[in-house]
């Protein structure tokens, strides 16, 4: 991905599957339309526009047969065919009954803190809201904060769950990309997810989450990092009892749909982020073979990049 490999080498890989791929007769039924991979990075990594060693990524999804297919990444970018699935957790569960437990579980501790970060500042990024968010965070008698930067703190799932578990509301800004894996280990623990820009999630996971944000979440939006002056825990304390309750209920209704099951087992009741996934992808399928049977053009908008996939108005709720 990164350093000072030459553009050859680091789209060879790719290249060989794009073309292995299209060699195969189960390609030609769709032209690779019904299609897809599954990636563990973000979708950004994929799209490298320029021929330069220096820069981060591949061409890959820039490839022609690649751009007929669809992409699952933790991650999208802006392109219409990179589609965002949730970041694993570390609950894997093997039945259901392990996923009623764990809901009565995060239903019942005492959350003595309001808020929390969990994370590392970014001093290397200019835009980054990070520093502003940590400083606030140690200012506050509300809020809890885990260090990422000192030792292992943020690596064992124990340290980091305990703190979700422990707070009523979890920040999540933006790292070194839109998205962070914190956001699904946070609703894991019943902790209702704060959003400072919309890519973070809104737009991102649109088969995982629901439209309607304020159901479960608080959205701070940021429009100049430098101009910004925090005032998250005001905002926060704004909440009734009564709110947080209902958040909190939303976003533990949402842990089916963001965890992914033991792969060895199969859930009975509840359908997890593999699954929705999945049958995303079959119904994507389905609407570009009935525009083929109708005689439409399938690649019409099918790849292409949306300028406002990022954008989000502070009205839609």
């Amino acid at each position: 991905m990164f350093g000072k490999l030459n553009e050859t080498v680091k789209d060879s890989v790719g290249k060989d599957l794009a073309e292995w791929l299209s060699r195969k007769s189960e390609w030609k039924t769709m032209w690779g339309r019904d299609h897809f991979l599954v990636s563990g990075r973000i979708a950004w990594s994929y799209r490298r526009k320029i021929d330069n060693m220096s820069q981060w990524g591949s061409n890959f999804r820039f490839l022609p047969e690649s751009i007929n297919m669809s992409m699952l990444a933790v991650e999208a970018s802006s392109w219409n065919n990179d589609i965002a699935v949730p970041y694993p957790t570390p609950f894997h569960p093997s039945k259901d009954s392990q996923i009623l437990l764990w809901l009565r579980k995060i239903r019942r501790p005492k959350r003595p803190y309001l808020f929390t970060f969990i994370g590392a500042p970014r001093p290397q990024l200019d835009d980054s809201m990070r520093g502003k968010i940590i400083n606030h965070c140690r200012g506050s008698r509300f809020c809890k904060f885990l260090d990422c930067s000192q030792g292992d703190n943020c690596y064992n799932p124990n340290n980091f769950m305990k703190v979700f578990q422990s707070c009523v509301f979890c920040l999540q800004p933006p790292g070194d990309s839109h998205t962070r894996k914190s956001i699904f280990d946070a609703i894991l623990a019943g902790c209702i997810p704060v959003f400072f820009d919309a890519g973070s999630a809104y737009t991102q996971y649109l088969w995982h989450l629901p439209m309607n944000r304020t159901k479960y979440s608080v959205y701070i939006p940021v429009r100049d990092v430098k101009e910004w002056n925090p005032n998250i825990e005001k905002i926060l304390l704004g909440f009734s009892e009564h709110e947080v309750l209902a958040m909190r209920e939303e976003v533990i209704k949402l842990i089916p749909k963001i965890i992914y099951a033991d792969p060895s087992s199969k859930l009975e009741i509840f359908e997890d982020a593999f699954d929705i996934a999945v049958n995303g992808m079959l119904e994507k399928v389905e609407r570009v073979r009935e525009l083929i049977k109708n005689g439409s053009d399938p690649s019409i908008g099918f790849a292409d990049v949306d300028p406002y996939r990022y954008s989000f108005s502070d009205d839609q709720s």
